[in-house]
């Protein structure tokens, strides 16, 4: 099994990674580099956090090992006979061979920072440009990251002229290296902190709000209401934008030399606006026999950039409004079903999507009520009481690491218990519930977080291309600290433990952080314990109420405003499903139709065929006599009457279209 463990857990992980960006990413309309950059990114970030648990059973063998090796005899203090507490050391099941972890973690991290701090920065540069050519992208992204790559070179060219100057440092390249990490794993480790007081507090909180109906309930008409005022803003600014483009495409005619640049922006505008220009264009008007100003090519690479947003943005709207209204129908369907007498599940609509049939056997309508009106509100309970439970061990250990004597992190005291007995699967459990629960609290953030329209991660294929790029650089910036942060939560981390024993291969190359005493003695030590004021400031919603006295508007129970857009949101959606209700009566009433009278139709068209066939024949024969032209008209009279039938549409009933004054109707007939 060695190296079998490692080798599994790269291939999960490439998975993990692949299934995730598929679920927020397009791999058919975005570019394949922007597709591969972030899911090399996600997949390093990942691949981290799940192989250090096995770094750390490999250490604690090694260390085993290694005191094993020097043990002193019982006695006379020569080295004949061992020791007998320490003949219990043996290998673990996931054993990685000296050498290749070293090389593992240098690759992925170096890596990691390479796409974090250069790659990925010029990509979104890249993604967001409205260039016309892969020349004009590059350009604008060099121009774009030429402030932002400037300022870190005179931050490190500074540094290296005071370091050069003053003659009390006398720094090798590993200790300049050692410093450039510290440096970036300090700024991490800021961010890290802010992001991890929000997800201990609020992950468990939204598992037990979870568990209400009607809080959910609340909550998504209360997203509707603006769902639909976003939805309403990106179509009208959808309509500008095409408006600027069927101006910029009547000026710009087919012998101009920048009608490429337009017909390269028209490709980006919907179908519908496509034909629409199609349609008023002139193929042969001359542009030199007016003279008028005509757009740059500059200008048309900003029109192409704001073309590609408002298209993306109208795209993610149309989509999010339909999954919203799914999300509503159907917990109105479990509100209504909770007081069900038969305990079976009765939904208002029909799924959309064709449903597995191994599924539809299991998860019965009986199964599906029983599960969503009695056993998963209970479920969402004990798992928020499970998660709140490990949020107060992590803020108790995170204000707590420091003391070594004696040791009060819970993790450090799980893992030195683990580490007397050798217990390698219950060391590896426990380091990798830690820092799988660490990971869901930073990352689930990262994903829950809306920086306007800039930055957002919508499922269902609707993130664009520069949110993607910068997830991929925050997930980068964060992973390397929050293993650093677990490692000194567990005692791993010898700059923590003060102990002189075999580090880590991650802590190793990580390098010693004593070279920068301020940090490793202060910042490192001190700063994760902010952890506690800021769950204390998510707990009492103190972000969501700064942000609601600012005009952004946040779902809260005791706001005027937020009730008004619930019952803004709810109207709404009884108005969509209402209209989804016409809909699918009409459907029925159509298939009603076609099912009574299609058998009919098909036999009436085949007594027809025959009877055209008899008279034709008997035209036929009696070609010389005067009434043939009449038997012929009265078929052709009949053949059309049949087809006329046979082309009823039955009619579609609308109530609001019905009139209800007699006179008017009669007046009408």
């Amino acid at each position: 099994m060695s190296g079998a463990a490692l080798g599994l857990e790269i291939v999960f992980v490439f998975f993990l990674a692949l299934f995730l960006l598929h679920r927020y990413g397009d791999f058919k309309k975005q570019h394949r580099l922007v597709i591969i950059a972030t899911l090399l990114a996600w997949y390093l970030c990942f691949l981290i956090v799940f192989i250090l648990p096995l770094d750390v059973s490999t250490t604690i063998y090694n260390r085993c090992k290694l005191a094993v090796n020097s043990s002193p005899a019982e006695s006379n203090g020569s080295f004949v006979t061992l020791a007998p507490s320490k003949q219990k050391c043996f290998k673990p099941w996931s054993y990685i061979p000296d050498g290749i972890m070293p090389i593992f973690w240098r690759v992925v991290y170096w890596t990691s920072q390479f796409l974090t701090w250069i790659l990925l920065p010029f990509m979104q540069s890249y993604a967001r440009s409205g260039g016309f050519s892969i020349t004009g992208k590059i350009k604008t992204a060099l121009i774009e990251n030429a402030i932002y790559y400037g300022t870190y070179l005179l931050i490190f060219g500074a540094f290296l002229i005071y370091v050069a100057v003053n003659p009390n440092f006398n720094l090798q390249w590993n200790q300049l290296q050692t410093i450039g990490i510290a440096a970036a794993n300090t700024w991490g480790l800021f961010l890290l902190v802010l992001l991890l007081g929000y997800g201990l507090v609020e992950i468990p909180r939204s598992h037990w709000n979870g568990a209400k109906r009607g809080y959910l309930l609340m909550k998504t008409y209360f997203k509707a209401a603006k769902l639909m005022t976003e939805k309403a803003d990106a179509e009208e600014n959808l309509e500008d934008i095409m408006e600027e483009v069927r101006k910029v495409s009547e000026s710009i005619k087919y012998n101009h030399p920048l009608r490429k640049c337009v017909d390269t922006i028209l490709k980006k505008c919907p179908t519908e606006y496509q034909e629409r220009m199609g349609r008023n264009m002139d193929d042969y008007e001359d542009f030199d026999e007016r003279q008028n100003s005509y757009p740059s090519e500059k200008s048309l690479a900003k029109l192409h950039k704001q073309v590609i947003y408002s298209v993306q943005r109208h795209r993610r709207t149309q989509v999010q409004w339909q999954i919203l209204l799914e999300q509503a129908f159907y917990l109105e369907d479990v509100a209504k079903n909770e007081s069900s007498a038969t305990r079976q599940f009765v939904h208002t609509f029909h799924s959309q999507e064709p449903e597995n049939k191994i599924i539809q056997y299991f998860y019965t309508p009986t199964v599906e009520w029983y599960w969503e009106c009695l056993l998963r509100p209970w479920f969402y309970r004990v798992l928020a009481v499970v998660l709140a439970t490990f949020s107060v061990i992590v803020v108790w250990s995170e204000c707590t690491f420091f003391s070594t004597k004696p040791v009060l992190s819970l993790f450090a005291v799980f893992i030195q218990l683990a580490e007397k007995t050798y217990n390698y699967i219950y060391i590896e459990m426990a380091c990798f519930l830690t820092i799988f629960f660490l990971s869901i609290c930073v990352y689930s953030t990262v994903f829950r977080i809306r920086v306007f329209n800039y930055y957002y991660l919508a499922s269902h294929h609707q993130t664009d291309a520069y949110s993607l790029l910068f997830s991929g650089m925050l997930f980068c910036r964060l992973t390397p600290p929050l293993c650093l942060n677990f490692l000194g939560l567990t005692h791993m981390d010898a700059t923590i433990s003060h102990k002189n024993t075999q580090p880590t291969a991650y802590t190793s190359i990580m390098g010693s952080m004593r070279v920068l005493s301020f940090i490793a003695d202060g910042f490192y030590i001190y700063y994760p314990m902010l952890v506690v004021i800021l769950c204390i400031a998510t707990y009492f919603s103190l972000g969501t109420r700064c942000l609601n006295l600012l005009g952004f508007q946040q779902f809260m129970g005791d706001s005027e405003m937020t009730s008004d857009l619930i019952d803004e949101g709810k109207e709404l959606i009884r108005r969509e499903k209402r209209k989804r209700q016409r809909q699918e009566e009409g459907e029925n009433r159509r298939r009603e139709w076609k099912e009574r009278y299609g058998n009919r139709d098909d036999s009436t068209r085949s007594r027809a065929v025959h009877t055209d066939q008899k008279e034709s024949s008997f035209s036929e024969t009696n070609a010389n006599r005067p009434l043939s032209k009449y038997t012929r008209s009265n078929g052709r009279t009949e053949r059309d009457r049949i087809e006329l039938l046979q082309d009823a549409e039955p009619l579609d009933f609308n109530a609001d279209s019905v009139n209800d004054d007699p006179l008017e109707s009669d007046s009408g007939r």
